[in-house]
């Protein structure tokens, strides 16, 4: 059996970050995963609505960061981004800092005595001190109760697609009022679909698009950090973790919600001028009618349409991760799915970290983004290496190496 100081399961943002701040700190890490995989099943078209401090990885300024990849391919870095290009961003990060990774799948993880063993799905195992579950938000998705009663021929999740293209001619109801139920309804609009939006809430949200950047110019930064997660004044405080965190939870709440509320992107407006938005509307029940669905609403009204198309987002249950070993997860003390963690995002299972969306509850809304991949990678160095580094967002050195609770 090989064995490891740290495994890092997953290669997205966050994993990849993790591995650029371990190594840089001669940390021996094995990340496992297949590079930006996730973000590789996301509809072709999309673009990222993060600004260009926000989109890059490990690092906002330096030689990992967004800028730096647009400079060595000699272009200009234009907003927004289109997420085939952040794909190839991330690959490109990967081969800096993580060129050996390890491509096979996960598919255990137990603890043993002093660690853990993973085994992987050719029958191999490897053990570690420590396991990093870095392994995003796909095992998350969310589909409420009426999406499970219909076939996945009528009725998906956004997270279900990559090529819209396909519902070209048919009919479309888009259930959400978030970026993504947004922006793929835009998508399927401009696809050839016939689309409709249905949104629970009375009116969307939309994202100023960097108009009071603008207007504050220089002086911006003072109420906007580079992690680009909440409104001016709000975004400070998010962006220092350890700082958040120490507030008490009755504020932490307002705050992580009114920081990462459903909104759409500036952009989308022109893009969604002609496709009917239901406001303050609920689907109460859905049926098969055919080779289609009748979609019942809460005022009454009926649709038949081709498919129905749910942007309802994606709810964190670490139990859900196919890999942990069930008696491991029970072992981990959770606060409704999220796993509540320490400094180094460690888990109550020694040795057990979690990053990106599972670390939220713990240490807010900017772990739910790429740009809390710079916070993560560091707390988890500073726990492994015993040293103290500065906890606000700022660049990070050159030169890297080739059970249950309930939430009050």
């Amino acid at each position: 059996m090989d064995h490891t100081n740290i495994a890092i399961i997953g290669a997205g943002p966050h994993g990849i970050a993790a591995a650029a701040h371990l190594r840089r700190a001669s940390v021996e890490c094995h990340v496992i995963g297949t590079p930006m995989s996730f973000w590789q099943t996301m509809p072709e078209g999309m673009l990222l609505r993060s600004n260009r401090t926000a989109t890059s990885i490990a690092e906002y300024d330096g030689p990992l960061s967004l800028e730096s990849y647009y400079a060595v391919r000699g272009q200009p870095l234009e907003l927004p981004v289109p997420l085939d290009d952040f794909v190839n961003y991330g690959l490109w990060v990967q081969q800096q800092v993580a060129p050996d990774i390890d491509q096979r799948v996960v598919s255990s993880v137990h603890a043993q005595a002093d660690g853990f063993v993973l085994t992987m799905a050719d029958g191999e195992q490897l053990s570690a001190r420590r396991v990093v579950v870095a392994a995003g938000i796909a095992d998350f998705v969310h589909r409420p109760g009426v999406c499970r009663t219909l076939p996945p021929e009528v009725a998906s999740h956004t997270a279900d697609h990559r090529d819209l293209s396909v519902f070209s001619g048919r009919r479309v109801l888009v259930v959400g009022g978030g970026q993504s139920a947004l922006e793929s309804a835009a998508l399927l609009h401009e696809s050839g679909a016939e689309v409709e939006v249905v949104v629970r809430r009375d009116h969307l949200n939309w994202l100023h698009g960097g108009k009071y950047h603008r207007k504050l110019g220089r002086y911006a930064r003072l109420v906007y950090a580079p992690t680009d997660v909440g409104p001016m004044g709000l975004s400070r405080i998010v962006a220092v973790p350890n700082a958040f965190r120490r507030l008490p939870r009755q504020l932490q709440n307002p705050i992580a919600y009114r920081s990462i509320r459903p909104a759409g992107a500036a952009w989308l407006q022109p893009r969604l001028e002609h496709v009917p938005i239901h406001l303050g509307r609920v689907v109460s029940q859905a049926a098969t009618v055919g080779s289609g669905v009748r979609v019942e609403l809460d005022d009454g009204s009926n649709r038949d349409v081709d498919h129905v198309m749910f942007g309802t987002g994606y709810r964190v249950d670490v139990a859900k991760y196919p890999f942990l070993d069930g008696r491991l997860v029970e072992r981990v003390r959770r606060v409704e799915g999220y796993p509540v963690l320490q400094a180094g995002m460690e888990s109550s299972v020694p040795g057990l970290h979690f990053l990106g969306a599972p670390a939220a509850w713990s240490f807010g809304p900017i772990m739910r983004f790429v740009a809390g991949g710079w916070f993560g990678g560091r707390s988890l160095t500073q726990a492994v290496t015993r040293r103290t580094t500065p906890d606000a967002p700022r660049p990070t050195p050159a030169g890297v190496p080739v059970g249950d609770g309930r939430a009050p």
